[in-house]
């Protein structure tokens, strides 16, 4: 079994975002950027499935410029065999992506696609559904388990109301939520390894696809500041507030 694995470059979650001046969008020159922490589940799963003996080869992907290819490289040396760069500019919507994976899984023809759940950058979660459409196959997200069958998958998926466990046929489309595993820490040696390690190089213009943004980002805010809050002496003052200045009962 082979299994693809999309992974993104984005802003490390301990960086305290900052909106540029111009409010065109945030700020990224000099920022640390890491792997999206979904997608280092995702990394982990398919490892682990290999080490099991139920795949044989796992093929890490990223969209992006030329430092995107970073990501890449720490899914080697977490244990991905080979690489895939779509070398793009710009930000690309969910659709495009979806339409780039799209290519590379016709060209590579794995039986799983696993990706994070949703990216911490944009936050749309849209990404591995859309895909599902695209190739017409089965999709389970927010994968918390995944059991690997003969020719199926049986997924623990996270919802409002708790747990569900849902049954899919391969190939499928998994989206990995934060509970699936605990990444792993790649290893000195295996990052040096990792640089041996093929990485395919594919211009985006070769696809043959559309990825003209469908949205046009006019602003970029940042919150307004909480005001600060206030003690009250017991319950009857308090509804009194709620009732009186905060108008919500």
């Amino acid at each position: 079994m082979k299994i693809l694995v999309a992974v993104k470059r984005v802003i490390d979650y301990n960086v305290q975002i900052r909106v540029k001046e111009d409010g065109s969008g945030v700020v990224t020159d000099n920022v640390k950027m890491s792997t999206n922490p979904p997608d280092d589940n995702a990394i982990e799963e398919a490892v682990k499935i290999k080490e099991a003996g139920k795949a044989t080869e796992i093929v890490a992907i990223t969209v992006g410029e030329e430092k995107a290819q970073e990501t890449v490289r720490k899914a080697l040396a977490v244990g991905a065999d080979k690489g895939i760069h779509v070398k793009t500019e710009g930000v690309l919507e969910p659709l495009a992506i979806s339409k780039i994976i799209q290519k590379i899984v016709e060209k590579e023809k794995p039986d799983l696609v696993f990706m994070g759940k949703q990216a911490i950058d944009d936050d749309c979660n849209q990404t591995g559904q859309m895909l599902s459409a695209l190739l017409n196959w089965p999709q389970a997200t927010f994968a918390s388990n995944i059991e690997v069958k003969d020719n199926s998958l049986e997924v623990t998926r996270e919802i409002d109301e708790g747990l569900e466990t849902v049954e899919i046929n391969i190939p499928a489309i998994v989206t990995c939520d934060l509970r699936l595993n605990e990444p792993r820490y790649a290893s000195l040696p295996n990052i040096m390894k990792a640089k041996k390690k093929p990485i395919e190089e594919i211009n985006v213009s070769d696809l043959g696809i559309d990825i003209t943004p469908r949205v046009q980002q006019l602003k970029v805010e940042e919150p307004p500041k909480r005001k600060a809050g206030i003690k009250v002496a017991n319950v009857a003052e308090l509804v009194q507030k709620l009732k009186n200045e905060a108008k919500v009962i």
